[in-house]
């Protein structure tokens, strides 16, 4: 005979009690649940993240490296844009024939028939005159 505070006894009396139901309700026995020692529950998480940064850290890598290169190359085009905008004013001044007598004369070339003369000591003779003002 069964006791009547337990379980068993309980679960016979409400399903008695349903009346229409002639199966009594089988109780599936609980699972145990896998415990893991706390310590691995920690590892394995920082251990996924270890793996997957290692996975990731040469396409990072070389995407910072290329984006330097990328930057300092765009640097050198203004740089160089720069340069050919002088280069070509400069070019736009120098087709005048004025600027080109004037170009030839300080880097040291004279036109046909004239004479050329090279005079020393002029910064000496400008102290001088400057002392004597």
């Amino acid at each position: 005979m069964q006791d009547p505070g337990s379980r068993a006894a309980k679960q016979t009396r409400v399903t008695s009690r349903a009346g229409d139901r002639t199966k009594q309700r089988r109780r599936r026995p609980a699972r145990r649940r896998l415990r893991r020692p706390r310590w691995l529950r920690l590892v394995i998480p920082i251990a996924v993240l270890g793996v997957v940064g290692f996975l990731y850290w040469h396409p990072i890598a070389t995407y910072v490296e290329t984006r330097r290169d990328l930057d300092r190359r765009e640097r050198e085009v203004a740089l160089l844009r720069t340069e050919r905008a002088l280069l070509e004013q400069r070019l736009e001044l120098s087709t005048s024939l004025d600027t080109l007598a004037r170009e030839a004369r300080r880097t040291g070339l004279v036109r046909r028939g004239e004479q050329l003369f090279i005079v020393k000591g002029i910064p000496a003779w400008r102290e001088a005159r400057a002392a004597d003002r």
